[in-house]
């Protein structure tokens, strides 16, 4: 038995590709219960389609010709046939018969039409034949599966029949490999089978107001991303991007209020985000970020519906997530553990000129942000968040321009900031949360200073229509607060700036939505003497 059953399995594989080649050469027709029309293949519950049955009228005059062979059948309903006996075309007094027969007749595997015959010429007999002892091996080969015991009787006839197609099957071996090779070559020109393209496109339009200055402004950003899987469980992420909009701050002063989608004004196509994402066991998740990595590609932000990364949610920076994920971004390694269902724990390290190997940058030897983060969720309604980043010489680009102490000093500064952030979701289209962090910073040799910043959000999922989003937000972007030795320098933020901020985003279809929204900034830059100021803007986001 041990021997017989791997000869089996072989040609059961082998006779399944001669049959669907033989099919294809002329008709072979045998029915099952169900099928109810000549001129169906069926075996077992499947139907093959074939041609129009025979006896039917037809207008096409070809098929007088058929009248020979059209009287084998008859305008008779077809029905099923089970037992062998009662099959006129293969004679009792043959061996392939007497052997097909004991196998229907016990395990039920092949039917015929009603009026008992197999319809083809002797050489397709040979197939129909084939055809049930496939199914023959498919059976039995089912039963030991499952525990059956099979006779070695039925094993002993089995052998004998296939090699009584020994000719048949060594051609189908032929048809299989060069099936084969022509398979492989498919795959080898193959672009991916796993690499899906993604495009978003943001046309943003941007109105300035402060006392008697207005300004307007229309651009976009444009990203495509080049997703890959070669597991089925990671990710692979090139992503290309091209920037038309410019940053407000250039007319307004101040990092306060600028747009979560505005850069460069015109930026040609170009590699941002590259990263690689893989698990490691079931709860945790490793990203290694080659260019363009950022505090959300491993770590929870905290901030649901309002964070989208500028195509979505809040318009401004600010609103978008808390400050403090600003100061980790570039090349480097995070990790997202999952230590039960609750709680999880986010570690990060990037550098913000790590492909640099100038002096004063790379990976180690320039600027950094190193993240950690402890996040506890309690019944998927409630998210808390404590979050700390060392960084050194990394700002932010929201706060007033104090604040960015690298950008306005020059000098190198280290920063240690802690982050407190909530988000509870009281019902599915009401949710409240907000963020409080603290900051202190060392500028080298000069002196030190404490930053602060706060903010309260609202987000109103399915908001009038479902899949549109309204969202609210107030709060304080960071400000300094208190100085040691750089007032010197200039350092000092005399007032407090309230930031308010008011959307909505509307979908338009399944791929486009539309989101006005405006910004009020009391005391820009946390000064007084600054005429407060208003920012519109009208996002339209495509995505495809």
């Amino acid at each position: 038995m041990d021997q017989i059953l791997p000869k089996l399995l072989w040609m059961n594989t082998a006779i399944a590709f001669w049959v669907m080649w033989a099919g294809t050469v002329t008709a072979q027709e045998v029915e099952v219960q169900g099928c109810g029309v000549a001129g169906e293949f069926c075996v077992l519950g499947e139907t093959l389609e074939s041609p129009e049955p025979v006896g039917n009228e037809s207008s096409d005059p070809t098929e007088n010709r058929l009248d020979p062979i059209n009287q084998y059948g008859d305008n008779n309903s077809l029905g099923q046939v089970t037992n062998v006996s009662q099959l006129r075309d293969v004679q009792p007094s043959d061996w392939a018969y007497t052997a097909l027969r004991s196998l229907i007749e016990r395990y039920g595997i092949l039917t015929g039409y009603r009026d008992r015959t197999f319809r083809g010429n002797r050489s397709m007999t040979r197939y129909e034949f084939a055809a049930g002892l496939r199914q023959a091996l498919d059976q039995i080969q089912s039963l030991i599966a499952r525990g059956r015991d099979v006779p070695p009787a039925d094993l002993a006839t089995l052998e004998q029949l296939t090699n009584e197609f020994v000719l048949e099957l060594s051609l189908l071996r032929g048809d299989v490999d060069a099936l084969t090779a022509r398979t492989r070559e498919l795959e080898l020109t193959q672009f991916s089978t796993t690499t899906q393209l993604d495009g978003e496109v943001i046309i943003g339009a941007a109105g300035i107001v402060s006392k008697d200055d207005t300004v307007t402004t229309l651009g976009h950003r444009t990203r495509l991303n080049l997703d890959t899987s070669f597991t089925g469980q990671d990710l692979l992420r090139t992503r290309l991007q091209a920037e038309g909009l410019g940053r407000l701050e250039r007319r307004t002063g101040t990092p306060e209020g600028e747009l979560s989608f505005t850069g460069a004004s015109d930026s040609d196509l170009e590699i941002d985000a590259l990263l690689y994402r893989f698990p490691i066991g079931n709860q945790t998740q490793v990203v290694i970020a080659a260019n363009a990595g950022a505090a959300d590609d491993f770590t929870d932000t905290i901030n649901p519906y309002l964070d989208g990364d500028g195509a979505s949610g809040a318009v401004s920076r600010f609103a978008t997530r808390a400050p403090i994920y600003y100061l980790v971004s570039g090349a480097g390694v995070g990790v997202r553990h999952a230590v039960n269902d609750h709680l999880e724990v986010s570690l990060g390290y990037l550098a913000g000129n790590g492909g640099n190997p100038e002096p004063g940058n790379g990976l180690f030897d320039g600027a950094y942000g190193a993240l950690a983060q402890v996040k506890f969720e309690i019944r998927d309604r409630a998210t808390i968040g404590l979050t700390y980043v060392n960084a050194y010489n990394q700002d932010w680009q929201v706060g007033s321009q104090d604040t960015n102490l690298v950008n306005q000093l020059d000098l190198p500064v280290v920063t240690n900031s802690v982050n407190l952030a909530a988000s509870i979701q009281l019902n599915p289209r009401f949710v409240v949360g907000g963020w409080a962090g603290y900051t202190t910073a060392n500028v080298i040799d000069e002196g030190d200073a404490n930053l602060w910043y706060w903010a309260l959000t609202l987000a109103l999922p399915d908001f009038g229509k479902t899949g549109n989003l309204g969202g609210f937000i107030i709060g304080m972007e960071p400000k300094v607060t208190g100085s040691d030795g750089l007032k010197n320098l200039g350092i000092d933020d005399p007032s407090t700036s309230l930031h308010l901020e008011a959307f909505y985003q509307y979908k338009l279809t399944d791929n486009i939505t539309i989101t006005p929204g405006v910004i009020w900034l009391t005391a820009p830059d946390h000064n007084s003497d600054n005429d407060d100021t208003f920012i519109g803007t009208i996002r339209t986001t495509l995505q495809f």
